[in-house]
């Protein structure tokens, strides 16, 4: 059984009331400062005998959040299905430049989905790049990924020297290596200026760039690696190249 510390209990009636999720009956209302133990007692009987009132309010209070949540992401869809351009900003871009067709993905160098998921889409662009513009969007899930944000402000630096594609394929290659020496070493090879990458990397305008990937990442609703939107229309995983040609096949005039 959960059980609840009478400061709990307090937070929780005082945040319903604040938020506006019902009215509580008027014993609630009256409830006088007391000592920790009677102040618990009386919000549980004031649970116990109500519980269909904190049941609506709760209800009533999801339904809102989720409500919000879901305007919010169709304001990001709409504008990514009628503004491309303006959503795929300065972010790195493969394939046509036209962008009749974008393929948006939001990735993490760490994930090992997203490594799968870059291999299928690796080879649907060479197959499809004259017609498909892919979008890459950073969304480094910092809670289990140690290495993802370090990794994707890497390859936003090699970006800066126009080898962001290069970095980005590496990165995936050797996923298990990704950590400090990785990210010269790959610099190294790619011949770009380690001093320069070294300082980009690091740069307040490096973790502003990640940051407002991941920001529209979380207007979407995202919880998880890798997602993908092709105009503006978010796909069920896993794909496969022959499942994406056959929704390009259905977007091509």
């Amino acid at each position: 059984m959960v059980r609840f510390s009478a400061f709990t209990l307090a937070c929780f009636l005082g945040w319903m009331t604040l938020t506006g999720c019902g009215t509580l009956p008027s014993q609630a209302q009256t409830v006088t400062p007391v000592a920790s133990g009677d102040l618990e007692s009386q919000v549980l009987d004031i649970i116990r005998n109500n519980p269909e009132v904190i049941l609506e309010s709760l209800q009533n209070y999801q339904r809102q959040q989720q409500d919000q949540q879901r305007q919010a992401q169709q304001r990001v869809l709409d504008q990514l299905s009628q503004d491309p351009k303006a959503m795929i900003g300065q972010s790195p871009t493969l394939g046509s430049p036209s962008q009749a067709i974008v393929l948006l993905e939001f990735s993490d160098y760490q994930c090992p989905f997203c490594a799968r998921a870059h291999e299928v889409l690796k080879v649907f662009m060479e197959r499809n790049g004259d017609r498909v513009t892919l979008v890459y969007k950073h969304f480094p899930l910092t809670e289990i990924h140690n290495e993802a944000l370090p990794a994707a402000t890497a390859a936003w630096a090699a970006q800066q020297q126009g080898r962001y594609w290069d970095f980005h394929d590496a990165l995936f290659a050797q996923q298990s290596r990704l950590g400090e020496a990785r990210y010269r070493e790959i610099a190294q090879d790619l011949g770009l200026d380690v001093e320069q990458f070294n300082r980009d990397r690091t740069s307040p305008a490096a973790l502003l760039a990640v940051n407002g990937d991941r920001e529209l990442a979380l207007q979407l609703g995202l919880r998880g690696t890798p997602s993908l939107f092709l105009n503006g229309q978010p796909l069920e995983l896993p794909i496969t190249v022959e499942s994406l040609e056959s929704l390009v096949a259905n977007l091509t005039p």
